[in-house]
């Protein structure tokens, strides 16, 4: 996680500093989005009696823009608000609803219903089952509200299922959904590990195999890569292909367990379940019962969570893209269920509700809280240049500029990965956590390159005790961060904060 504008020049450095660098950050005026939302509003309510193709490339832009714009132009704590939240779950699981209905063969008038609606709607049909799985999933929240690129791998996969050849689609469009696939293959290319089954099923059953190949898969496939090479060649500076590196870092040289690295079965033991949560019991419920043309959809998940197996590095994120392939076999399993279906409603909703609003509000919220206060450094002091922040975490642990808006010094540990091979390679952070004090005395030898604010997990204080008092640091904020505190991860976060001659440093 790179500071946006550069992290060099930083007073607080000690004997590692560069040399100064005025930091510019990109000015975000939210409230030209706000505009466009309520402009967006009003669209969607003409779109109810327009055709169904148009409305579904709507909802298909609208997150394509939801992702830009939040990664681009607006601040990340108006995406935090659970009214953008509502509109990108709703938008994401209706689109999982369409292609639902596109596999089944027919298509449904359009309905942008509430989910007090859907409750009264689900006994009719195992699609709007499955759309109703999809919206109260508590992990379709805790994702797709992220700026993460599994978010958009999986966006794009739907909307590529959406066109995909099923038996009976009238939207099958092979051109279409292999463009899709290979612009969410140049976005991440990991998306293509799920339609590696799909890719062979279709050329399995395709006629004109040859034809397929020629005029559908190899022109796609050119047209993307040709871009991407030429959009990596701008920024870069020279010909990169970035697909290659990524299959190089990950995989050849399996780099990726730097940050972390799980068991060959953690996902069919943890990751899995944990995703699927509640929604797991229906699922191989679903999975007994669902007819042999969806077996295909199970082959991928299977095939995915295997490939992913064989990587060191695991994460749940990464799974996310076929969430939506599950929730076909849950719709289906609440469709046979009758009598007991209206208790495993309200099971699901309660279940993945709660959990999804812990661990959208609650959980491990500390780090966002102490950048809010941080944000205040540079409204409170009529020199913003003076404060300086230095972040004594386990990396990544905070956002940065992101978040600050404001052009304040701070620093945090590093931990770039190992690129020359060195077999006893340490980070900025390990070195830090081996002996914190003596990294301390050593970083700042002189009270001149001390920072004026310090933030730590509560579980550092102790350690760093001595330190803080010999330097006349203060407590000056606690924020709450989690109830499930973990190794160099604390339940609090504290702020210190430096005070000169008996009196808090506010320069």
């Amino acid at each position: 996680m790179d500071p946006q504008g550069g992290d060099g020049g930083l007073a607080f450095r000690g004997p590692h500093s560069r040399p100064h660098e005025k930091v510019k950050l990109r000015k975000r005026k939210s409230t030209l989005y706000s505009g466009a939302q309520d402009k967006g509003a009003g669209h969607r309510r003409d779109l109810l009696g327009e055709n169904i193709y148009l409305v579904l490339f709507t909802i298909a832009l609208r997150i394509f823009n939801c992702f830009l714009v939040q990664t681009s132009f607006v601040p990340d704590e108006y995406w935090q608000s659970l009214e953008v939240a509502h509109h990108m779950v709703f938008n994401y699981g209706y689109l999982t609803w369409e292609w639902a209905e596109r596999l089944r063969g027919y298509t449904y008038p359009l309905v942008f219903a509430s989910i007090y609606k859907i409750l009264h709607l689900l006994g009719k049909d195992s699609v709007q089952l499955l759309f109703f799985c999809q919206l109260c999933s508590w992990f379709t929240w805790y994702c797709c509200t992220r700026t993460l690129t599994n978010t958009m791998e999986t966006v794009l996969s739907i909307i590529a299922l959406f066109y995909y050849p099923w038996e009976g689609s009238k939207s099958m469009n092979s051109v279409t959904y292999s463009f899709l696939v290979a612009l969410a293959f140049i976005i991440r290319p990991t998306a293509l590990i799920p339609w590696v089954p799909l890719l062979f099923r279709h050329f399995w059953q395709e006629r004109r195999k040859l034809d397929l190949i020629l005029h559908h898969f190899v022109p796609v496939g050119f047209v993307t890569l040709s871009l991407s090479l030429v959009i990596d060649r701008i920024f870069f500076g020279q010909w990169t292909l970035v697909q290659f590196n990524f299959l190089k870092f990950n995989v050849l040289q399996n780099l990726g367990t730097f940050y972390g690295s799980h068991p060959w079965h953690w996902y069919f033991s943890q990751g899995f379940p944990v995703v699927l949560g509640t929604h797991l019991p229906f699922f191989i419920h679903g999975c007994l019962l669902a007819p042999k043309r969806y077996r295909i959809l199970l082959v991928s998940v299977l095939w995915t969570l295997l490939v992913y197996s064989m990587l060191g590095h695991k994460e749940f994120r990464f799974i996310y893209p076929v969430l939506p392939f599950c929730m076909v076999f849950c719709g289906y399993s609440l469709t046979h269920l009758k009598s007991w279906k209206k208790p495993a409603l309200s099971f699901l909703f309660l279940s993945n509700m709660l959990l999804a609003l812990y661990t959208g509000l609650v959980h491990q919220r500390g780090t966002l809280d102490v950048m809010s206060h941080i944000q205040k450094f540079c409204y409170n002091s009529p020199n913003k240049s003076s404060a300086s922040i230095l972040i004594l975490m386990p990396c990544h642990s905070t956002p940065y500029y992101s978040h600050v808006h404001c052009p304040l010094q701070m620093r945090f540990l590093q931990c770039p990965p190992d690129l020359t091979g060195k077999t006893q390679y340490l980070d900025e952070a390990d070195i830090f956590y081996l002996n914190p004090l003596n990294w301390l005395h050593k970083e700042f030898h002189n009270d001149a390159s001390l920072p004026t604010h310090l933030i730590i997990f509560s579980v550092l204080e102790e350690e760093i005790s001595a330190f803080l008092t010999a330097r006349n640091y203060e407590r000056t904020a606690v924020f709450f961060h989690t109830h499930l505190p973990e190794g160099r991860t604390g339940s609090h976060i504290y702020v210190y904060e430096q005070k000169l001659n008996g009196k808090l440093n506010r320069r």
